[in-house]
């Protein structure tokens, strides 16, 4: 009884850390995204248990994992249980995925925390709990600045027509643009904030295009202005994680300079500050 399995995950993937007693990472897997905000419970439950069986490990000492969605009593039962079938013995932390980063940036500090991958998400941590968090809203009346939210914005410009060239030829080549396609990705696909944040490396791969750069810059000044600045940003800095921030860091520095906001670091996955915490 003494590996611990630090498990971070996304709409897209999660990132599986096994670590040893004295905290050296044994391995690292990258497997199925796991988001209960987007995504079935029973089919995060399923992804969940089929990674921990993979891993082998029922007698591990912890197992730590952070997702979004994390709200409720009952979620946490239903994940703990699949945790509990595969690894009986272990000490078991379920957290959201702004725990997580809150914990991989201010470790036992306390300062301002956003998340930036294909969803969105702030709060201010003391050290200990989450004492303010302004509300995300998803991935369909929320996440502005994250990968799901430019895809969207994206999206409703490309089936309009207003998407220009040769960024919309480009797009075309490279993915399935069909209005049926696109529609079947955002309303049936299983995790449809995962098929709207596929598209942001596509933007990213494009972005000293005039047209995608300014796409990029509304979705993080949305951000800005519609969550960060509810936070005492003239007294805390801000911690951002993510790999779609941490990608878009030239870009977002600027725009955060122009709202007289700091930046304490750009971390692009919150597991290494994880394994700090925990060792």
């Amino acid at each position: 009884m003494s590996e611990q399995v630090i498990i971070d995950s996304g709409a897209t993937k999660s990132d599986w850390r096994v670590l040893a007693p004295d905290g050296r990472q044994l391995r690292q897997t990258i497997r199925s995204g796991m988001n209960v905000s987007a995504m079935r419970l029973e089919d995060v439950r399923s992804t969940l248990l089929e990674g921990l069986k993979a891993e082998n490990l029922p007698h591990a000492k912890g197992v730590y994992l952070y997702t979004a969605g994390v709200v409720t009593d009952e979620i946490r039962r239903e994940l703990e249980a699949a945790i509990r079938e595969a690894a009986p013995e272990s000490e078991i932390d379920i957290q959201d995925d702004l725990m997580g980063a809150a914990r991989a940036v201010c470790g036992h500090g306390s300062g301002i925390v956003a998340i930036l991958g294909t969803g969105s998400n702030t709060c201010f941590y003391d050290g200990i709990t989450l004492t303010r968090k302004v509300y995300s809203g998803g991935y369909v009346i929320g996440d502005e600045g994250g990968g799901a939210c430019l895809g969207k914005l994206f999206l409703a410009d490309f089936i309009k027509g207003l998407v220009p060239e040769p960024v919309a030829g480009e797009f075309a080549e490279k993915h399935d643009a069909s209005y049926q396609a696109i529609v079947e990705g955002v309303y049936r696909s299983p995790s449809p904030s995962g098929y709207l944040g596929s598209i942001a490396p596509f933007l990213l791969e494009r972005k000293d295009n005039a047209y995608v750069k300014s796409l990029i810059e509304s979705n993080f000044r949305a951000f800005i202005e519609r969550a960060l600045l509810k936070y005492d940003t003239a007294n805390y800095p801000v911690g951002i994680v993510g790999g779609f921030g941490r990608a878009c860091q030239e870009i977002l520095t600027p725009l955060l300079e122009e709202y007289d906001i700091k930046v304490k670091c750009f971390l692009k996955a919150p597991v290494e500050g994880l394994i700090k915490y925990y060792i």
